[in-house]
This record gives C-alpha cells, structure tokens and sequence, in this order.
C-alpha cells in the first residue's frame, strides 16, 4: 500500500493491507478496547499490546484467501472503498453494520442516502477508500510459478497461524475474560464483521428457498356496532426516528408538543420499539409476530395487521413521505409522496411532512361512508440532516444544526435541530386532530401515533440509530407512543378515558401490542386476534 515499492511480492502486499486495515479502519475497534480497558481494575500491558499484532496476523490469513491473481485487484479495491464507509460510520457516529443495518442500508432510497453525503464524508472516502484503491491498482505485484507461489502462500499462512497461535496460548484466559465482558468488540472488526453481515442478508434474502405465503385472519369481520349511525374513521400516523425523552408528555422540559397540549392526546408511558432501523421495526410492528420471535424472512411471507383489516372489509389506505412501507402496505391503496408534487413542500430530494396533510385532506373528501383507517407514514426526525425536517416557521430552538455532519456541532445546537423535528411533527399530529374534529359530523373519529425507533445523539459517544437491539442505549429504543380519541369513538367503541389515562400512566408497551390494538380500536373480529396485547381492551367496557 506504500506508493513507491517497485515490486511486492503476494505475501507482502497481503500483510502491509493488513496492516493497513488495522492501523486505519479499525480505529473505533480500538477505542472499543480503551473503554473496555478502563472499566477493568487489572490489565496487563503487554496483553494489550498483542491485540494489534493478533488482529494484523488474523485478518493477513484471511486475506491470503483471496490473493489469486486477477482476483486480488479488483477484491481488494471494492472491499477497501467499503471499509472506508463503514469504519467512518463507525467512528464519527458509533455505528456497527449488522444484518439489520445492512438490511437498512440496502433499501435506503438515492434521496435519503444522500443526505449522508458532506464535506468530512468525502474527504474519508478520497484519503481512506479512493487514495489506498488507486495505489492497489498501481501496485506491482509480482508472482511465482504456480507451485512454487502456493507453497509460499502456505508458509505465510501458517506463520501467521503460527502468530496467532503463540498469542492466543500465552493470553487465551485474558482473550477469554476480555471478550466475554467486552461483548460487542466484534461488531467493530472491519471488514470481517460487516462482510459476514452481507453474507447472512444475501443467504436469507437470495439463496434460501421462498418461505410460503401465509395470509392470516381470513375470518377477520368488522364487528362495529356504529350505534350513533357513523362508522369509525383511524388515522395512524406512523413516525420515524422519534425518542420518547425529547417529548414534552415524557417529562422534557422543553415545550415541544406546544401545538397538541389542550387536545386531550394520551401519551402511554414506557413504550419501547421492536428494532432500533425502519427496516427492522416497521414490518416487525405490523406483524403478528413480536420482537422476541420476530423473523424477517417469515414476516415477508405472512399478512400484516394492515391486511387482516383490509380482510375485515375496512378501507385501507396507506400514504408515505419516508422510505416506503417495507412490504407492510403492498395489498392496499398507498401511495409513496413524488419528491417534486408540491414546490412549496419538496425539494427534489424530501418533502416537508405537511404535504401529508394535503394527501389526508383528498383521502377525506373522497371517504366512503364505511370504517376507515387512513396511515400516514412521515419522515418525521430522521437524521443525519434534521434541519431539513421543518420549515423555517417551525424553527424555534436555537441555535440549531445546519449541517449534516452533526458530529461536528455542538451538543445544544444538535438538541435545538432534533427538537425542532419533534415540535413540528406535534403540529403535523395536531393538524390531524383538527382535520378529524372536522369530519365528526360523518365519522368517529381517532388518531394513533407511534414511531418506529429512537435514536441517538451524541450519548455515549453514538449517534443516529442502528445499533444491534442487544447493545442498543434507550436513546434507540424509547419512543413516544399517542392517542386521540374523539367521544363518538369512545362511545362506539365502548371505550373508558380515563381509564384509558391511568393504564398509560403506567407504561410497559411496546410494538408488540400495535397488531392486537387496531384490530380492538377497529372491532375486528378474528381468531389470530389475542386480547391481552390489545392495550384498549383493558378499558372497553
């Protein structure tokens, strides 16, 4: 990797790579190991000091595996330019890349992916992934005779075994005990981490044999009595990347549902997501199954609650303005928000929430008189460029955050920015409070709001969101979870408030009660329906 060796034989290109991977991108590993150090009373220095030369040994032998001429060019390029990405994840925002955040990454659209491209990115990616790749490429890399470079391979392998073979038998206990108690120093190892990641996606989504369809809740009917002659009308607004902390409901001490205090919105406590990415959480959500035994790949093969509704023979509709629904609204009407429909609301590249709004007010207009559930799916407080998430009337924090490498501002001006998205999504629910209030001359009208996962801002060192649930701080996972209901709904529906009141004050909700609780609110009856994940059926007298 050094500019101006004239030649280099396999064996050494494949241990200076090495070298250069541990010395470059496993950076954050290495600080992983720092505070893992500190917290321990007794460390051996010299232990310590074997950890660089273990992981240059280890990752030179599995390198070896792939420097077969004509291969290792190439290879080496496309998994440098790689490791550039993910190691600056992993040191600017504390990111692992796992199964899910591979998963996230994969059906990030071109718009939201670009909302990570800024000045310090780029330059990571011309110093760390474009530099290393061009001098690979110049490299010259000289090679034996067949026979004669296989043997040499083999010697080099087994004194890099041989390497990691003598560390690991005078320091095994301390690998041992340092690894059990520092569990998640695995996650950071590039590549060798991210790219066994990669593999399980491609296996689960490309290699296994399709899982069969199973569509559930056939016997679904809608059982509403509509006893005041007006069916019942459910708007679920469906946020994305809002932690409970920065509410207003949740004790924040700044006022950040301003716009919805004085509506009568119930705000149940304690309420934690399925995942910690919307790939993850937003089919886990709708699906029967809950976060313990959730299945990505069988929740692809199974109806959701949006289509056991749409069985009961309610009007579903499903309108986005983030990523899409992940597979959960594919057998109804939805629609995905053109980027360019509103030139007072979108960019090209996003489109503020309010343009929701507009899509609520058509859906309305044109309601039939029949059971409805109308989900908007915002973009609410996704990151990294939160600014872009209100208009400049909804910027009332200051200063804030203007630049989308946040890491790079300060801790008030990044807690400004995330809590401008907050405020401005309590005026989007407000809105919709409004609009339902206007329409209870037709319907019972009621509002649902959850988000999808948290996320993180600079606790602990970790920003946005991702982290494998096992290690995930609460930033990731706490989220806000709303309601509004209208009197005619609760009367129709046979539903207590205050009762209501005091079972969320309580708290211990999570996604998992989202599937049970609209089938309750919208009285469907079915046999995959379970009562006591139905939070509402506690107060339905």
């Amino acid at each position: 990797m050094l500019a101006r060796f004239k030649t280099l034989s396999v064996n050494r290109f494949t241990f200076i790579t090495a070298l250069f991977y541990v010395c470059i991108f496993n950076i954050s590993l290495f600080e992983v190991i720092k505070k893992g150090i500190e917290t321990q009373p007794q460390v051996d220095p010299i232990f310590i000091a074997t950890m660089p030369l273990f992981l240059a040994c280890a990752l030179s032998f599995v390198f070896s595996l792939f420097t077969v001429k004509y291969l290792i060019k190439p290879f080496f390029i496309i998994l440098t330019l790689l490791s550039s990405s993910v190691s600056f994840a992993a040191l600017q925002y504390n990111v692992v890349f796992d199964y899910g955040m591979i998963e996230n990454t994969l059906q990030t659209n071109s718009a939201e992916a670009l909302m990570y491209v800024n000045f310090a990115s780029i330059a990571n990616m011309l110093l760390t992934g474009i530099l290393p790749s061009y001098l690979i490429y110049k490299a010259d890399i000289q090679y034996k005779p067949f026979f004669k470079e296989l043997l040499h391979k083999i010697v080099f392998m087994l004194a890099m075994l041989l390497g990691v073979g003598l560390i690991a038998f005078f320091y095994f206990q301390d690998y041992a005990a340092f690894g059990r108690n520092n569990d998640q120093i695995k996650r950071y190892i590039v590549p060798t981490y991210f790219i066994g990641a990669a593999a399980k996606y491609i296996n689960v989504h490309y290699l296994q044999t399709p899982i069969e369809y199973q569509q559930l809740g056939l016997d679904a009917s809608n059982v509403s009595t509509n006893a005041n002659g007006k069916p019942n009308l459910l708007v679920l607004v469906v946020g994305e990347t809002a932690r409970s902390m920065n509410h207003q409901y949740y004790g924040y001490d700044k006022p950040t549902n301003a716009h919805t205090q004085g509506q009568g919105l119930i705000a149940f406590k304690d309420t934690h997501s399925c995942g910690t990415a919307t790939a993850e959480s937003l089919p886990c959500m709708f699906s029967r199954m809950g976060r313990e035994d959730y299945d990505a790949r069988r929740a692809y093969a199974q109806d959701t609650v949006i289509d056991v509704l749409n069985h009961a023979g309610i009007k579903v509709q499903w309108f986005d303005n983030d990523s899409g629904c992940k597979g959960v609204c594919d057998q109804v009407e939805n629609i995905t928000i053109d980027l360019n429909s509103d030139p007072e609301l979108c960019s090209g590249q996003y489109c503020f929430d309010q343009v929701l709004l507009n899509k609520l007010d058509e859906a309305l207009a044109k309601a039939e008189s029949k059971d409805t559930v109308i989900a908007l799916h915002i973009i609410g407080s996704h990151g990294p460029t939160y600014f872009l998430r209100y208009p400049e009337q909804h910027r009332k924090f200051t200063p804030d955050c203007q630049r989308s490498d946040i890491q790079n501002c300060s801790a008030e001006e990044l807690m400004n920015t995330y809590d401008n998205t907050i405020l401005y999504t309590d005026y989007i629910l407000s809105e919709v409070v409004n609009k339902l209030k206007h329409q209870q001359d037709k319907f019972d009208t009621a509002m649902l709001y959850l988000s999808d996962h948290g996320e993180s801002l600079g606790e602990s060192g970790m920003y946005l969101h991702g982290a494998p649930y096992s290690i995930a701080p609460i930033e990731q996972t706490s989220i806000p979870m709303l309601a509004w209901l209208s009197d005619g709904f609760n009367q129709d529906n046979h539903l207590n408030q205050e009762c209501l009141a005091n079972e969320a004050a309580k708290g211990g909700f999570s996604h998992d009660n989202l599937f049970d609780s609209l089938l309750g609110l919208m009285n469907v009856k079915t046999q995959v329906y379970q009562a006591e994940l139905d939070i509402f059926a506690r107060c339905r007298t």
